[in-house]
Parts: structure tokens; sequence; C-alpha cells
């Protein structure tokens, strides 16, 4: 695939440019501490993750507010009562969450070749936070606040094909990169979209905080960071 050919990279954030990981684990697991649950980090994740999914497949609600419905659903799953408290922790703290140490500098490189979107299950004040770690200079930003949904629903992809009209940019010119084949490579092949994996997770097994794909999905490329995606953009130019 000649990566010059394109104009544009819409991005999903968290997983790949943002370690929702590491900030998801920040507050389950010491809760599952303090519950005497002797649970490992992946383990809670992949509990989260049946449960966030499920979450967001109902009725639409903030992020912040999903995140403490998705944490009371992950502990009534393993058999114990998240109070109030530690829902509203887990749902504040996505300004928290870190950014993968190369995401920043691979993001300021891939901005002298592209215009740069954001398409991320999140709300607006969520990504102003995560931005500050990544300073990224971004063409467009879709929410699921934005779109009343969450990927992968097709509410963000029909918002896309409106921002790419306004920007001059046709389909065949978007590159869509992501580390979550369930939120964002399955609907990338239902919609026709070339896109690009960054697969973060490629020296650990199993799916982590994101459910196993329910759908066919398929990529163009596949790396296991931003920044030998940025490397190989430089080399391609």
């Amino acid at each position: 695939m000649d990566l010059t050919t394109f104009k544009a990279l819409s991005f999903d954030c968290y997983g790949t440019l943002i370690d929702w990981e590491a900030g998801l684990v920040a507050v389950l697991s010491p809760w599952a501490r303090e519950q005497g649950l002797a649970l490992s980090d992946e383990e809670l994740l992949r509990a989260y993750a049946s449960a966030e999914a499920s979450v967001a497949a109902t009725e639409f609600a903030l992020y912040p507010d999903l995140l403490a419905a998705a944490f009371r659903r992950t502990g009534s799953e393993l058999g114990r009562e998240v109070d109030d408290s530690w829902a509203e922790r887990l749902g504040s703290s996505v300004p928290d969450w870190p950014a993968f140490p190369d995401s920043a500098e691979a993001l300021a490189r891939l901005r002298s070749r592209y215009q740069l979107i954001i398409l991320s299950n999140v709300h607006r004040a969520g990504f102003a936070g995560s931005n500050r770690h990544l300073r990224g200079d971004f063409a467009a930003i879709i929410t699921a606040e934005d779109v009343g949904a969450y990927k992968p629903a097709e509410n963000h992809f029909r918002a896309l094909d409106k921002t790419l009209a306004s920007l001059g940019i046709a389909r065949s010119e978007l590159l869509h990169v992501a580390q979550s084949l369930f939120h964002d490579h399955v609907p990338a092949r239902r919609e026709g979209l070339r896109s690009v994996w960054i697969n973060r997770r490629h020296d650990r097994p199993g799916w982590g905080a994101t459910p196993e794909p329910s759908g066919e999905f398929s990529y163009d490329l596949e790396f296991g960071s931003m920044g030998e995606f940025a490397d190989a953009v430089d080399k391609a130019f």
C-alpha cells in the first residue's frame, strides 16, 4: 500500500494513542484489592471489556456515566459491589489516563504529511484532557458525545463522511488507524475503509479491555506502535 496517496488519517484514541488499559487498571486494581479479589490486571480488564460493551450497546450515556455503569456491572459479575465513590472515580479518570510514550511525537510527524481526525468513543471534555498529553493538532474531532452512540455503531462513520466532505477529502484518500479490532476494524471493513492496525498488545495474549471482534474485520498494515507507523510513513515519503 502506498502511504503517500492518502491525504487524511482518522484515529481511534483510547487504546491507540492513550493507554486506556493503564488508566482503567489504576482504578480497577485497587478496588479489587479492597474487595479481596485475587485477580490479575488482565482478568480485571477482561471482565471490564464485556461489561462496557454491554452498557455501550444499550441506551446512550456520556462516557463518564458509561464508565461508572460498566464498573458497577463488572462488580456485579465478580460478585462484589461498586459503590458510588469508586464508580465516580473511574468515571472522572479519563483526563488522567497516560498517553503511550510514542504518541505525541508520532502525531507531530504525521501532521506534516496528513490532516488528522479523531474518531473516538469518549466525551468532549475527556478528549480535551487527553489532548493535553497528546498535544495534537487535529482537523476535526468526532466523539461519542457528538454522534450519540459508541463504535462499532455507524454513527461515527456517518459523521466522518460529512467531515471528509467539508475538508474536501475523498473517502479513498482516508486511512483509518486504530488498535481495537472490535470497535474500529470491524466497522472499517463494513464501511469499506482502508485501515492500519496499531497492535499495542502484540507482546501480550488476549484482548485486554476490548472484546473479541464480533464480526468480520480486515486491515491493510499492522504495526506494534505509533512510532513504527510514523517511521513507515516517513520512509514512504
